[in-house]
């Protein structure tokens, strides 16, 4: 596990961890040849970037809110198996993969806030881990409505 010195350590981390997630999406967009996954993985990418441009006003700022609010966890992602990306991806093979990488995501900075040396750094990756949390639930939505309400 990387140890952070400052808090614009951790931002660096955070922004670099979602350049990487735009990056993975946009790969799969890139390879996918099925028009509707492109358009999937596009979105993806793009909201993942939206996270960048906000970790980084933060970082710019020096300010940042955590929401009181407790985000749900359906938990899908707990019950289905892990799908190895590839270009024929079905919408149901995408929506796994984005949780499951939401879900890592969430774990890190939750370790992280574990190891915060102090109250500052924790909140922040609190405020991280619930980021990603929100995230994971959208796709988990997205999952219940599109294909567990189909079968």
């Amino acid at each position: 596990m990387e140890a952070f010195k400052s808090i614009d350590d951790i931002l660096d981390f955070a922004i670099n961890s979602e350049q990487e997630a735009v990056d993975f999406y946009t790969q799969l967009a890139e390879q996918s040849k099925i028009d509707e996954m492109k358009q999937v993985f596009t979105q993806f990418a793009k909201e993942e970037m939206r996270h960048k441009s906000r970790l980084m006003n933060v970082k710019e700022t020096g300010s940042y809110t955590m929401s009181e609010k407790k985000v749900k966890d359906l938990k899908i992602s707990d019950y289905v198996v892990d799908i190895k990306p590839h270009p024929e991806m079905s919408y149901q093979e995408a929506l796994i993969v984005a949780m499951k990488k939401e879900k890592s995501a969430f774990k890190l900075y939750m370790n992280l806030s574990e190891q915060a040396p102090n109250p500052d750094m924790k909140e922040l990756f609190l405020s991280l881990a619930q980021e990603e949390s929100r995230h994971k639930l959208r796709f988990e939505l997205e999952y219940d409505e599109f294909v567990l309400r189909e079968n």
